[in-house]
């Protein structure tokens, strides 16, 4: 069995000091490689916290958190920082794009960050990435100029520019209308697959669970329920015998 992409093991998180609130109680997940998974729940049941702590934005109060065999709870900031921009991407519900930067300007940001400039070698990377997300021939149109099914490609396209082996998607089709949302839902489907990226896609949306390998079901803080996606092994299968379809906007 492959060392999984991200371990929690016990992960407790409580908020407040005069008056304590247990977010999650003891919260066991692990994800492996190239597996895409679902985070479910109601509102309220922890999801956005278990979120933050995969992410490494937060940490938790009692428990473990690994992420490519390496323990993160003690890690200083730095430390953190540097784990999260090796191994993790990040999209958002809403994208998160700088509207005064280009298409490309915005997909090779994060790289720009990492090297301290942003270095004209890197935009060959960028349009490369804009390519893969079926957007090249826009890329250096203006964020305000895409449409929103264009402009959340974009922001797949900033997340996967790196090639971290974890991507963390945060509601990424709620914004988008169900054309769009499906479009955005097999492209992420399509480059988990293509780079044996590990997914963990929360959602609302119970039809895009079902497409996933596993779902993940939070209660009230713990995990409630852990299951297969019904439609999942079916969209590999029609994956597989059939090329991807070009992208719509």
């Amino acid at each position: 069995m492959s060392e999984p992409v991200i371990d929690l093991t016990g992960v407790i998180k409580e908020f407040g000091k005069d008056v304590v609130t247990r977010v999650l109680h003891g919260v066991d997940m692990r994800v492996d490689p190239g597996e895409f998974v679902a985070l479910v729940g109601p509102s309220g049941s922890g999801k956005s916290t278990l979120l933050n702590i995969l992410g490494l934005l937060d940490r938790p109060t009692e428990g473990s958190v690994r992420v490519m065999g390496r323990e993160t709870t003690e890690l200083d900031e730095a430390e953190r920082t540097a784990v999260r921009g090796d191994a993790l991407g990040f999209v958002f519900q809403f994208h998160h794009l700088i509207s005064a930067l280009s298409a490309v300007q915005n997909v090779i940001l994060p790289l720009g960050i990492a090297r301290g400039r942003m270095q004209a070698s890197l935009r060959e990377r960028g349009v490369k990435g804009l390519d893969e997300v079926g957007l090249a021939d826009r890329a250096d149109e203006r964020i305000t100029r895409l449409s929103g099914g264009q402009q959340q490609r974009v922001a797949i396209a900033r997340a996967l520019v790196k090639r971290p082996p974890l991507l963390l998607a945060d509601e990424p089709t709620g914004n988008l209308d169900t054309e769009t949302a499906d479009d955005v839902f097999r492209l992420l489907r399509r480059k988990s697959r293509e780079q044996n990226i590990a997914c963990v896609l929360v959602t609302h949306d119970p039809g895009l669970a079902e497409r996933c390998d596993r779902i993940i079901r939070l209660v009230d803080g713990r995990v409630a329920d852990v299951r297969p996606g019904q439609r999942a092994a079916a969209e590999r299968a029609e994956a597989d015998r059939d090329p991807p379809a070009d992208e719509r906007s």
